[in-house]
Parts: C-alpha cells; sequence; structure tokens
C-alpha cells in the first residue's frame, strides 16, 4: 500500500515545487526579454545548464564507476548479530546493496552538479579572459591568470580532491564487505589482489591531485599576507616554491609507486612508502621554509623584504588605481585674505551647509505630505541652474505600499503603483524659520528655477516594493489634491505585458495569486511591472558585479532618471593589500546602469574600457554593455565619482603613499583619515569616534581656473591631529575619476579636523551658548565639520541645526567658521566669513546664500540689520544686546555680544589714523 502511494506523492512533490519553478523560470523569461537582455538570461542559463549536466556526469562516472567495480565482487553473505532474542543471522543482499550505492552514486552526483552549475560565471570568464597587460614580478604570469584561471582551476582541484577521498572510501567500504580486506589475527591486515589493484590506481589518483593542489600553492602565495608585505615574501621565494615544486615531484613520484603497486605482485609497501615520501617532504618543506625566516629574514628582515616590498606598494597602487595620483605640494604658509574668498566666491556660494540627516528628517515633515509616501535619501549632485553652478540635494517622493491606510489586493498592486515627484534645493539656503529653501517641492512638482520635471511618476526607486500591474481597468492613483486625489493611466512601455491567458496563469503561480489570473480588471493590455528596486533589478541582470549602495536619482530631460554605481572587484591581485576583511584588493568603477524611473529602461554603460574585468564581462555578454558615448549628454553631465570607492582608496593611499621600501617597512610617514563623533564630542574614550566620510562640494581646486564639482578628505598623519593633506576625486568632464593629493610640509603645523572640533567645543562662546540649547530641552545636532580648501589654506565650516523639544524638524541655526586661531559663530556663513575676514562693509544678517546669488523673500528676518552701519553704531548695537542678555540671565549670549564688541572695537582702533 505504501509503495502505491509513492507516485501520487512524487506527482505532489512535483506540483508544488516543479511547477512554481518553471512558472519563475519562464516570467523570467518574459521579463529578459521585456529588458532587452534575453541574450544574459539564455546564456547564464545554458551555461549553468551545460555546466550542470558535465560536471553531474562526470562526477557520476567517477563515483559510480568505482563502485560498480568494487560492486562486482560482493556476494550475498551472513553476519552474526546479538539481538535481545539471542544471535541472529543477516544476510546481505547484493543486488540491494548494489541499487543503494548507486542510488548514493547518483545522489551525490546531482548535488554536486548542481553546486558546480553555479559557478557558471566562473566557467565563462575563464572561456573569455582578458589579458591585463601586466605580469607579476616572481612568477611572470599575467594579472588575467590570477582572476580567471586560477579560480577555476581551484574549483578542479576542490572537486576532484572530494570526490577521490569520497570514491576511495566508499571502495574501502565496498571491499570490507565483500571480504576483500579486512584484519585476521593470524595474517594482520590482508587484501586481495582485486582490491590492491583498485586501491592503488585511486592512490595514485590522489597523490596526483595533492601535486596538482601543491602547485596551485605557488601562485597562491603571492596573493597571501605575511607579516608586513601582502604577496610572496623572502622565504616564500627561496623556500617555500621550491619546496612546493618538489612536492609536485614527490607526488608524481608517489603516484608511480602507486601505480606499480597496481600492476606487481607483493605487498602494500610500494604505496606505504608514497605516502611516507609525500608526507617528508610536505613537513620538510614547511620546516625549511621556517627556518629560512627565523635564521635568514628576520635578522635583517628590512633589507631582506626590500625587493618584495616593492612588489607589495607597486601592485596595491595599480590594483586601486593609485598609480595615477597626482600629488601636489603646498607652501603651509600662505595666509587667507578677503580677495582670495572673492576669487573663490563659487566655492563659498556651495558649502554644505545641509547635511544628509537633517535634511531628510526635515523632507520627511514638510514634503511627504501623505503617509504612505517616504523619502528614502537624500542625494548630492550639481546642476547649472538660471545659468548659475550649483550644488544641490534632491530626494525622490516614494509611495510606500506598507504604509497604505488600506492594504488590499487591489490597493497594492493596481491603484497605488508609483510615488511622485522630488524635493530638491541648495545645499546651503535658508528660510526665516531655518528650514531649506527649495528649488522643487510639493505636489504637482512647482519649480522656481528653470530645472523642470516633466514626468515626475516614479514606478522604480530605491523602496522595496512588490510588483504592481499598470494599464489595467483601475485608474491609478496619481497625487493627491487638497481633499480630492488625481488618478491617472500609465502610457509608458514598461512592464511584461500579459497579452494571454497563459501568461497571466504563469504569473498568478509566480506571485502565488489567484487575483492576478482571476482579477476582471487585468486585460490583455495589462501590463506587469517588477523588480522594481533599483539595487534588485540591476542584480537581477548582472550579479556577478558589485553595486554602490546608494543609487541617486537625477533630472536629465525632464524626465527622473536612477544613476547606479556598479564596481568590477577582486580578491585576487597578486601583491595588492586587501582593503577589507573579505579580502578584496582590486576595485573599479567600470560601468554605470541608468534607470528610467517612469518606464524601467535599464542600461549598462562603460566608463572605464581599459579594465580588462568589464571587457571580459562583454565579451561573455557582448550585447550589455553599450559605450559611454551611446549616453545622452544631458545624463552624462549627472556623472560622479561614487564615494564608496574614494573611501577606499583614501584609505588605501593613507599607507600606499610612501613609495620608498624602507619608509614603508617603518611607516614613518602613514596618514590616516581623521576620526570625529557624530554628537561632535572629540574624547578619545568616546566609543562612537567614526572616521571622517567623503563629502561632495564645489570649489575651485588650487592651480585650476574654474570650480568644479569634487569629493574631499583630509589626512592627519598617524597617532596625531595636525592636518598631513586632503585628497580630492574630481567629477566633471575629462577630469571624472582623476584623483589628487594636495599635502603639507612636514615642518608645517595645519590644525585638524579633530584639534578644530575639540577648540569648537572648548570655545566660551559656543559652548555655553550649545550647553543652554540643550538643557532647555532643545536638541542640538552638530553637522558635518567641513574642510574648505581656498587657495592654499584652509577654513573649518560646521553647521549647527536645531531640533525643538517634542520637535521632529532640524533647523539650521548657526554657522561656525574656524580658520587658523579664529572661531565665530553667527547665524550665517556670509556673517561668519566677515568676521573672520573683514571686507570693510558689515554683513548683513541675512540665510547662508552664494556671494551671487539674490536674496529670495523667505530669508531669514536680521536681528539687527547692520548692512549700513557704522562700526560705531555696531559697537552700540552689541552692547545694547549684551545689557539686555545680562538682564535676561542669557549669559551665553551675552558673552557672545561681548566678544563681538571687543572685535569690532579692535576694528575701529585698526582703522583710526594716527
Amino acid at each position: 500500500m505504501k509503495l502505491r502511494r509513492l507516485p501520487f506523492l512524487l506527482a505532489i512533490v512535483l506540483l508544488t515545487t516543479g511547477v512554481p519553478a518553471l512558472a519563475e523560470l519562464y516570467t523570467d523569461w518574459l521579463w529578459f526579454g521585456h529588458v532587452g537582455y534575453a541574450q544574459v538570461f539564455v546564456k547564464s542559463l545554458g551555461a549553468r545548464a551545460l555546466l550542470t549536466v558535465v560536471s553531474g556526469v562526470a562526477v557520476f562516472a567517477l563515483l559510480g564507476g568505482n563502485l560498480w567495480l568494487a560492486l562486482r565482487v560482493l556476494r550475498p553473505r551472513a553476519f552474526m548479530v546479538t539481538t535481545p532474542h539471542g544471535p541472529q543471522a543477516l544476510t546481505i543482499d547484493a543486488r540491494s546493496i548494489r541499487r543503494l550505492a548507486m542510488g548514493a552514486a547518483a545522489v551525490i552526483s546531482l548535488l554536486v552538479a548542481f553546486i558546480a552549475g553555479g559557478e557558471w560565471e566562473m566557467w565563462l570568464y575563464f572561456l573569455n579572459a582578458t589579458p591585463f597587460g601586466r605580469v607579476d614580478p616572481v612568477l611572470g604570469r599575467d594579472i588575467g591568470f590570477y582572476f580567471f584561471t586560477l579560480p577555476l582551476l581551484e574549483g578542479v582541484h576542490r572537486l576532484l580532491l572530494g570526490l577521490t577521498l569520497v570514491a576511495t572510501v566508499a571502495t574501502i567500504i565496498v571491499y570490507v564487505l565483500a571480504e576483500e580486506v579486512g584484519l585476521e589475527p593470524a595474517r594482520g591486515l590482508f587484501v586481495s589482489r582485486r582490491a590492491t589493484r583498485h586501491l592503488a590506481v585511486l592512490a595514485a589518483l590522489l597523490f596526483l591531485v595533492l601535486g596538482f593542489g601543491a602547485w596551485l600553492q605557488i601562485p597562491q602565495l603571492l596573493t597571501g599576507a605575511a607579516g608586513n608585505v601582502t604577496g610572496a615574501t623572502y622565504s616564500d621565494v627561496h623556500a617555500r616554491i621550491p619546496a612546493s615544486w618538489v612536492l609536485v615531484v614527490a607526488a608524481v613520484l608517489s603516484a608511480a609507486l602507486a601505480l606499480w603497486q597496481a600492476f606487481t605482485t607483493g605487498r602494500l609497501w610500494p604505496i606505504a612508502a608514497a605516502a611516507g615520501l609525500y608526507v617528508v617532504v610536505s613537513a620538510g618543506g614547511g620546516a625549511y621554509a621556517a627556518g629560512i625566516q627565523r635564521f635568514v629574514v628576520a635578522p635583517n628582515e628590512q633589507v631582506r623584504e626590500t625587493e618584495f616590498i616593492e612588489h607589495n606598494i607597486q601592485a596595491t597602487r595599480a590594483a586601486y588605481g593609485l598609480d595615477g595620483v597626482s600629488e601636489r605640494p603646498l607652501t603651509g604658509d600662505a595666509h587667507l585674505t578677503r580677495a582670495d574668498l572673492d576669487r573663490n566666491a563659487a566655492t563659498i556660494v556651495n558649502v554644505p551647509l545641509w547635511n544628509d540627516r537633517p535634511l531628510l528628517d526635515t523632507f520627511g515633515q514638510i514634503q511627504e505630505i501623505r503617509t504612505y509616501y517616504d523619502f528614502a535619501a537624500v542625494d548630492n549632485d550639481r546642476y547649472m541652474i538660471d545659468g548659475q553652478y550649483r550644488q544641490i540635494m534632491l530626494s525622490a517622493r516614494e509611495l510606500n505600499s506598507a504604509s497604505l491606510p488600506s492594504r488590499t489586493w487591489i490597493n497594492e498592486h493596481l491603484t497605488f503603483t508609483h510615488g511622485y515627484g522630488l524635493t530638491l534645493g541648495p545645499v546651503n539656503e535658508v528660510t526665516a524659520e531655518g528650514l531649506p529653501v527649495l528649488f522643487i517641492k510639493d505636489l504637482p512638482p512647482v519649480s522656481s528655477v528653470d530645472l523642470q520635471v516633466t514626468q515626475p511618476a516614479i514606478y522604480f526607486g530605491e523602496l522595496q516594493n512588490e510588483h504592481v500591474f499598470v494599464k489595467t481597468k483601475t485608474e491609478e492613483f496619481d497625487y493627491p489634491r487638497g481633499e480630492a486625489n488625481v488618478f491617472t493611466a500609465y502610457t509608458g512601455s514598461g512592464g511584461v505585458p500579459l497579452s494571454n491567458v497563459f501568461r497571466r496563469l504563469m504569473f498568478a503561480i509566480r506571485f502565488r495569486s489567484t487575483d492576478t489570473f482571476f482579477s476582471p480588471n487585468l486585460t490583455e493590455e495589462s501590463r506587469v511591472m517588477m523588480y522594481r528596486r533599483i539595487a534588485q533589478r540591476v542584480a537581477r541582470i548582472m550579479p556577478s558585479l558589485s553595486y554602490d549602495p546608494d543609487p541617486y536619482l537625477t533630472i536629465t530631460d525632464g524626465r527622473l532618471v536612477w544613476m547606479q554605481d556598479a564596481y568590477t572587484t577582486s580578491s585576487r591581485y597578486p601583491y595588492s593589500t586587501a582593503a577589507n576583511r573579505e579580502g578584496l584588493n582590486y576595485i573599479r568603477n567600470s560601468i554605470k546602469v541608468t534607470v528610467d524611473a517612469y518606464d524601467g529602461t535599464t542600461t549598462y554603460h562603460v566608463v572605464d574600457p581599459a579594465d580588462p574585468v568589464a571587457r571580459t564581462i562583454g565579451k561573455v555578454f557582448p550585447s550589455l554593455l553599450k559605450p559611454l558615448e551611446a549616453m545622452p549628454e544631458t545624463l552624462r553631465t549627472r556623472l560622479r565619482y561614487p564615494q564608496q570607492i574614494f573611501a577606499i582608496q583614501a584609505a588605501m593611499f593613507a599607507t600606499f603613499h610612501m613609495t620608498g621600501p624602507a619608509v614603508f617597512y617603518n611607516r614613518e610617514d602613514q596618514w590616516e583619515i581623521p576620526s570625529l563623533d557624530p554628537s561632535g564630542q572629540t574624547t578619545v574614550e568616546h566609543r562612537t569616534l567614526m572616521p571622517m566620510h567623503p563629502y561632495y562640494t564645489i570649489m575651485k581646486l588650487p592651480g585650476e581656473r574654474d570650480p568644479e564639482y569634487i569629493q574631499m578628505l583630509p589626512f592627519t598623519p598617524r597617532g596625531k591631529d595636525n592636518l598631513a593633506a586632503w585628497m580630492v576625486a574630481r567629477s566633471d568632464g575629462a577630469n571624472y575619476g582623476r584623483l589628487a593629493v594636495f599635502q603639507f610640509p612636514k615642518q608645517t603645523v595645519i590644525f585638524g579636523p579633530r584639534q578644530v572640533a575639540a577648540r569648537i567645543n572648548q570655545d566660551q562662546v559656543i559652548s555655553p551658548q550649545i550647553t543652554l540649547w540643550n538643557q532647555q530641552g532643545s536638541e542640538v545636532i552638530q553637522g558635518t565639520l567641513l574642510v574648505i580648501p581656498i587657495e592654499e589654506s584652509l577654513i573649518y565650516i560646521r553647521p549647527l541645526y536645531l531640533r525643538a523639544a517634542g520637535g521632529q524638524i532640524p533647523e539650521l541655526k548657526r554657522v561656525i567658521v574656524a580658520y587658523q586661531n579664529n572661531i565665530v559663530m553667527e547665524e550665517t556663513l556670509t556673517a561668519a566669513l566677515e568676521r573672520i575676514l573683514p571686507s570693510g562693509k558689515a554683513p548683513a544678517a541675512t540665510a547662508a546664500r552664494g556671494d551671487s546669488a539674490p536674496a529670495p523673500a523667505v530669508e531669514r528676518a536680521p536681528q539687527a540689520d547692520t548692512t549700513s552701519l557704522s562700526l560705531a553704531e555696531q559697537a552700540r548695537a552689541h552692547y545694547a544686546r549684551a545689557l539686555q542678555a545680562q538682564r535676561d540671565g542669557n549669559w551665553a549670549l551675552y558673552g557672545e555680544e561681548i566678544k563681538k564688541l571687543g572685535e569690532v572695537l579692535e576694528r575701529m582702533r585698526k582703522d583710526t589714523p594716527r
């Protein structure tokens, strides 16, 4: 009865697992065809299937063949076993054992085949490998061997070693059951002639596989790490590599001895001798290398390792793209003047006073409008706005289906299908209430500048959303307007057409949704959009690339287009030092992916055609990658160098700017990225110290004529807080991706970020004011400490945000500016700079705007308009406010006004003719 149920149970299993899998495969094929990458799907699926079949057949041939040979001698045999009822005879059915063994071999082969099929990319990359045109300094192999060939050889070695061991163990078990191998009191270990021949052949195969592994250890030494050096060291080159070659020879000789045993008569001494030879050579090689390291290298390590330190430095700089860094010295004694500020007005007008986190919180409170809208992230970019090159921050207003008040199938999949519009504003302008000025806002989007959005619907974005159906009989919610809603119908080409009943059935099975099949709202014109999250979409098309965690939104010809950075990475660049625990030691930002937010059009563009990994991907999938020239010019101007790769490059350059082996060995000039507490604390004991993150800004680099969009990071000497250098990554035009480092003289002490942050927290005016705000129940949020180079000097700028007690909207209240020994805090950047470097006229206490930008009507009303006041009138105003603060008990404001009064009096003294 139980056997009769077996076909029924198998049918149930096939129905519940096989049919959904086929439905997913079929709908994925439809989706890949719709997005234009059917070749990627077919080729990857074909390669996986072929590799699965070939490896499965090969594994079964090796494993099953050995078992078949051994099982031929198996005969029925009775064993006596002890039971509670006394001794019982247990008979082995040879036929059943054969079926069981071959079935086990088939299952193992199937499992191994599926595992091997998952490595289809490795196989395709091996077949389409692109040479690097650069060889390793020890073995003389092209770097491409380590990227594309070595991984395949290692996989084959692991497979052969595992199968050989399993086949050997299984064969021994069969021969024991067949009484061809055993132990007898009189004879000891005995092995039949048939078993000896078979096991000797397996032993020979095992020795050859071990020899293959020993040969692979030679190139693997070039990617390992030992002490101060990554890659093969002196002891590796002069001891371990020769020992590995000896081990290869020993493995071949051992295999020969084992084969001799297979074809000669006698006892098992040849196999024992072969095993002993391999063990002795293996142990001896390790001992020899340890001796070389202890007695030859250690007493004079710096000299012995000089050559290999040079290899390490050169390879690491090449692997991270640091060999092309432009290094420029700075005098370190330049003094900033008001004329310098005027010449760098574009830098000042684009200082990013709004930071991502406070701005995201503010956007969420003033522009989400409905609870089902979310701002996932704030993106930083630059545009020509009203004829000016402006840095802006923007955020997409996406629909979060999890926040819908009524989560019915129709609402989630037919009605609420997309987000709408975005919020965009300059990085440095504030309203009278301390909120960001917005160039584009509200629903539908309203623009106050010449940057327009003509298609604001967002069907594809950063948030995790399920599939939706468009072009249905149900109207789509577009955006709210007052107490009513505006509805729309999709007019784009996005989504897979549901053109027949079979497609609807397959999608219904895939989504496990009966509504998908039976809903009367779906027609033959309807389309289904899936893989709508950017990260999920690009990874589904090309999973072998590494993707930046933060895609950013752009406005291109009125449309919203997502830009996703993709990296080619590896952990196999010989002699290159790893940047993280995962072993990454090679990275390029070779590919940019664009995704249209309305129709989902996804395009892969090559921005670094010289990258061999990207070229190999292009060979594997010829239709996948498009040249950068195919990207529209308006979209090409939106390219920016990603922060993730720049942070990695900066962290590596902090060590590998030292190109002299002796300096590198002793770490004499090692730098580090300064660590600050996000809350503004500076004590080393504080547990939240974090390295500074790169930040984007527009500035004019020393020696350049025009301002440009860059990101930068400062460096300090290891264990010290003064500034050593600063590094930039450029993003505009032909300079895209170029790195430059500006270094201060070692004999000049320039205040570093931690020193400036500490001085801000210790300032007798600023610190009491922050304490007072916090004591009043408000939360003071100290923004990013910005290092802003001006000519060959530096100024530090830190915005202060204030979140009222019980409130959720951070407001920009103060701007702190530090230059040399001077630190000031004012309501605006303009006013703070005026105090640091007076222009001869007092600044208006207006919102922080660029010098050339006209003041809007929403600017903060000044507490005291001092634009036209004389110095004496300014002094009188400060004195009056100080007296009022004294009467109010506001001692922090009192101290600040007295300090300002002293500064005005000092200026009066200097301006008085003698």
